[in-house]
């Protein structure tokens, strides 16, 4: 039940104070003016707001001020937020709920005796990390900021890059408790309305107590929700929200996160990276046809090695065939087992370098290098083959940082399947990984736009390969509805 003011000072702090029992962080700080003995207090949560702004602009105006004159006026509330506090932003209420939400999240709240609602005053200062470089997405040439976990910062990042009366910034709040702030970032003449709809009634349906990173917010509104693949995009640089943008993609910036959303993602895009557009166009194809083998062989070198040594000996040269051969003498594992150990303990050594500190990095290359690599062999507990098509998949994963956890379980069933009906199992796998890319959609975009429309040459031209930037003057016909980019969208 909503509380109600009057206009007494002491009942409206008493109805803040019984909310807030128990609460040490929430300060009542009482005052009165130097010529008047009209009483006025200052609630706010501490540590959450600027004590320099508060000290100069709302108490010494207020306590020096010559208000005698207009103390009775029912006015005066005015009077003093308009003309004696000089604060930015100022806002009334006489709604409890809307002041103590307000007062959550750093504002203070200025009560008057003699009046039944309260002034929300700006006086907000959140201490926040600084705009870094993303360890997660260093690059050499390029922009290297990135964003930090302040939602009103995230966005002036992307402002300073779109000065344009186009870019849309819608808010929500998401979180029963959390009461987190979420933005929706879009182009106006770029973005499809149908997509941007989509987008916010997706939003509006999340029903949870609390948002703490957009990775909820992924869960929620993803279309494939136990796929292997994502069908939305996660980045914490500026420069490559604005490039989405400029697509006509929707971005998601979540307060309290560095990574922002944007959507509809489509499969080609695990395959671009920031540095295709920031460096000569065929070093940027080069690149990008390494990472097309790159998935190749972190997704298919175990598999194929375990079905040509187990089922398809005749398809490998005899020298070769019987190296390995003498290479496994001793071995007790099936290859198969042996495979699938060697792809687990290179998993174990990864996942322990991201989590512990950089320092011990150099620990655990030597842990891997020795202990894993050369003992194990000397022990003839793996052949020296497995080592080297687990370094090869092992090397070609990192290529693929964003797609790292969805190639590991590929791997694994491909390897499975080759285990038993050797290459056959293997093309089994190939198809029915190909059919379901080609069965999801994101946002109503399929997720394999470019590959589907062959006749689109468009689209080809940041595909396959990055074609010169004076090729590529048009965007894909699916995702955006203005597909000129020449265009000055401003003009119109």
């Amino acid at each position: 039940m909503n509380k109600i003011f009057n206009k007494s000072l002491t009942y409206n702090i008493d109805l803040f104070k019984k909310e807030f029992k128990d609460d040490d962080s929430i300060v009542y700080r009482l005052f009165q003016n130097e010529g008047s003995k009209k009483k006025f207090c200052l609630i706010y949560v501490k540590s959450m707001v600027n004590d320099e702004v508060m000290s100069d602009n709302i108490f010494k105006p207020i306590m020096s001020a010559d208000i005698k004159r207009h103390e009775n006026s029912t006015e005066f509330m005015d009077y003093v937020v308009n003309k004696i506090v000089s604060i930015n932003e100022v806002e009334k209420s006489s709604d409890f709920t809307t002041l103590v939400e307000n007062l959550y999240i750093g504002k203070s709240i200025l009560f008057i005796d003699g009046f039944a609602k309260g002034a929300i005053l700006n006086t907000l200062d959140w201490s926040s990390r600084s705009i870094n470089e993303p360890i997660s997405e260093t690059i050499i040439k390029g922009p290297r900021e990135g964003f930090n976990e302040v939602i009103y910062t995230n966005i002036s990042l992307i402002r300073r890059r779109i000065v344009s009366q186009h870019l849309k910034v819608k808010f929500r709040e998401i979180g029963n408790i959390t009461k987190t702030k979420v933005c929706i970032c879009y182009i106006e003449e770029i973005a499809k309305d149908e997509i941007v709809k989509e987008v916010e009634r997706r939003l509006d349906k999340i029903d949870i107590d609390g948002i703490l990173d957009t990775g909820y917010i992924e869960e929620f509104i993803t279309d494939e929700p136990i796929s292997l693949f994502k069908t939305l995009f996660s980045t914490e640089k500026p420069d490559t929200v604005c490039g989405k943008l400029l697509e006509g993609r929707v971005a998601i910036i979540c307060n309290g996160s560095p990574s922002v959303i944007t959507t509809p993602f489509v499969f080609i895009e695990y395959f671009q990276v920031d540095e295709d557009y920031y460096q000569q166009y065929y070093f940027a194809t080069f690149n990008r046809m390494l990472r097309y083998l790159a998935f190749f062989l972190t997704t298919s070198v175990p598999a194929i090695y375990i079905a040509l040594t187990n089922y398809h000996q005749e398809l490998i040269p005899t020298p070769l065939i019987l190296s390995i051969f003498e290479a496994r003498q001793g071995i007790p594992f099936p290859s198969f087992l042996e495979a699938f150990i060697m792809i687990i303990v290179f998993e174990l050594i990864r996942e322990s370098g991201i989590r512990i500190s950089k320092y011990s990095g150099s620990a655990i290359s030597i842990v891997g290098a020795l202990v894993v690599g050369e003992a194990a062999v000397q022990a003839r507990l793996v052949s020296q083959p497995m080592i080297i098509v687990i370094g090869i998949t092992g090397i070609a994963n990192f290529l693929l940082p964003k797609m790292a956890n969805s190639t590991i379980f590929i791997r694994i069933i491909f390897l499975f399947l080759a285990s038993i009906l050797g290459l056959y199992g293997y093309i089994f796998g190939v198809i029915f990984l190909s059919l379901h890319l080609f069965s999801i959609r994101s946002f109503g975009i399929p997720y394999m736009l470019n590959v589907d429309s062959m006749e689109d040459a468009i689209n080809m031209k940041d595909a396959y390969i990055r074609a010169p930037w004076w090729y590529m003057d048009m965007r894909g016909k699916l995702i955006s509805k203005k597909r000129n980019r020449k265009k000055n969208i401003a003009k119109n």
